[in-house]
């Protein structure tokens, strides 16, 4: 259930926020699912406005040289482990290709992230119980 006046989520190059430690900033890390397979590669982290804090990976695959590339909103609690060069997720390849797609044209920015949690099986962030996941591990 949704509550009212939930916070916005923009991309974190939109508003010109870095993350605190660059060494911890996954901007441009692999994506590897369960299986170890590679999805794609970290293009952007979508922050709420609120809180400032990171809520959905955003996650291009496909395309050749990033010509033709499809993007892909992966929530933040998805993050099993980081390590220097690859962010690993606890679902599978064909689970995040299947994930809803977002056109702003067609369904409302609060819709679509209801819908995403929902499809990924996890509570929203603005959600009554919602806990953010504790930071990932990193070796």
């Amino acid at each position: 259930m949704k509550t009212e006046g939930y916070a916005k989520l923009i991309k974190m190059s939109d508003a010109h926020e870095m993350v605190a430690d660059p060494a911890e900033d996954i901007r441009g890390r692999k994506v590897h699912d369960t299986d170890g397979n590679e999805i794609g590669k970290v293009d952007d982290l979508l922050i709420d406005e609120a809180e400032h804090k990171v809520r959905m990976l955003r996650v291009e695959h496909g395309g050749i040289l990033g010509i033709g590339a499809t993007a892909s909103f992966i929530p933040v609690d998805a993050v099993t482990r980081i390590t220097d060069d690859v962010v690993h997720i606890n679902e599978s390849r064909e689970r995040v290709s299947g994930a809803p797609a977002y056109d702003p044209d067609l369904v409302s920015q609060d819709k679509y992230y209801e819908d995403l949690y929902g499809y990924y099986g996890y509570l929203p962030f603005w959600g009554v119980g919602y806990v953010y996941p504790g930071y990932p591990y990193y070796r």
